[in-house]
């Protein structure tokens, strides 16, 4: 037995190494699958508890291919470029202008669509605004990635996460702002200072403010149509208290299929540009984390839930920074459903599980593996020919992340 378990503990902490580092330069899917397949192979795992366990993720994978259809049907229809020459224009030749333009754009994204939305369909309009004002990218692309987490617990729909934290059952609303209203203002406020310091000589100075500007056709503006009602849909279906997963797919399917009739466009060919390696990615990640729960792992995060109880600020505020830099080293999505069992299980109070969602949500932002969403923004960088390595982000992150998490759990921990 205790064989057994060492040997599903390694597994796991290699698979979840090789998504961290890539090795030989692999796509991170290789090294989560190979991982979950080893499970299956060596017999630590059966195979129809990894069967549910991609099973527990269907409604994950349902919202990210509604918004990468969203994503690469906007990109072929030369959205992603009016925006871009639009934010070129506004910033009016100031380079910190056209980065505080980004950042805000990135607020209402993740706010409306999601930090997945942020990752997939804001990047590349980012980068290609860089490009148009002839501005360094990078500032530009490290707002995109680390507004999607900080901005990512404003709504209960900002991110994926939440859902699967609270297990499908969210709180009201207003309790809702009650909880995260001031947390998430000082995340972002923070968050900006953070990075805009720490990228100010990339910052300072003039860009182009003169991009030309093609009008949109036709298929852009119907491509822009479909993302505006993809945003209200989902607004919708969060105050229902309804999963997201199949409305975002279904939205993201018609909006491809109506744009690629009128474009007169075929939307097979429209789907190879798709970055479809993330979804066995997702899956990999919740075989990896079922079989650490049969381990009886998620029982001792309980037990210390429990214990962590007893003072539940001090619980709240120990509990909260230790997923957020926890969720580094599996990736949120599946540290959130671990905390989501042991939260089913040891009932703590509502103080301990919004710290918890805070850490889960804002702790992504010190490396580049934290959430789904910054993997989803370095896979669209990638597209555009840059790169970020893992010591790169974690220089941005550390400086960023750290203060952030402080600012947010501290709020919150000030509201009782």
């Amino acid at each position: 037995m205790m064989l057994a378990t060492g040997a599903t503990w390694g597994i796991c902490a290699a698979a979840t190494a090789g998504v961290i580092t890539r090795p030989f330069k692999w796509p991170e899917a290789i090294w989560a699958v190979t991982g979950a397949l080893l499970l299956l192979l060596l017999g630590l795992m059966p195979p129809d508890a990894a069967l549910g366990a991609v099973g527990k993720g269907m409604d994950v994978y349902l919202f990210l291919i509604g918004m990468m259809l969203l994503s690469e049907t906007a990109r072929a229809q030369g959205l992603f470029d009016w925006v871009a020459a639009t934010a070129a224009n506004h910033a009016k030749g100031s380079t910190p202008r056209l980065f505080l333009l980004v950042y805000a754009t990135g607020i209402v994204t993740t706010i409306f669509l999601s930090n997945d939305a942020t990752a997939v369909v804001l990047t590349p309009a980012v980068f290609a605004a860089a490009k148009k004002a002839k501005a360094n990218p990078l500032p530009l692309l490290f707002a995109c990635a680390l507004i999607a987490n900080a901005a990512s617990f404003v709504l209960p729909i900002s991110n994926p996460a939440n859902l699967v934290l609270y297990g499908g059952k969210m709180p009201p609303l207003g309790q809702w702002f009650a909880s995260f209203g001031l947390p998430s203002l000082a995340a972002i406020v923070v968050t900006f200072f953070a990075l805009r310091w720490i990228e100010r000589e990339r910052i300072t100075g003039t860009c182009q403010s003169d991009a030309e500007r093609e009008p949109l056709s036709a298929g852009g503006k119907a491509a822009f149509a479909g993302i505006v009602a993809t945003a209200v849909l989902l607004i919708a279906m969060s105050a229902f208290d309804l999963p997201l997963g199949l409305p975002t797919c279904l939205a993201g399917l018609a909006t491809t299929l109506g744009v690629c009739a009128l474009a007169k466009r075929s939307p097979f060919e429209l789907a190879k540009s798709v970055s479809w390696s993330v979804l066995p990615l997702v899956a990999g990640l919740f075989v990896l984390v079922e079989a650490l729960d049969r381990t009886g792992v998620i029982r001792h995060v309980a037990d210390a839930l429990k214990a962590l109880a007893a003072d539940p600020v001090r619980g709240a505020a120990l509990s909260g920074t230790v997923l957020a830099f926890a969720s580094n080293l599996m990736n949120n999505l599946p540290a959130g459903l671990v905390a989501s069992t042991a939260v089913a299980q040891a009932h703590p109070p509502r103080l301990m599980v919004d710290a918890l969602l805070i850490g889960v949500d804002l702790g992504p932002n010190l490396s580049i593996t934290g959430s789904l969403a910054t993997i989803l923004w370095l896979q669209a960088i990638r597209r555009e020919g840059e790169d970020v390595g893992f010591w790169k982000f974690l220089k941005v992150g550390s400086v960023t992340m750290i203060p952030a998490l402080a600012a947010a759990l501290g709020t919150r921990l000030l509201l009782g």
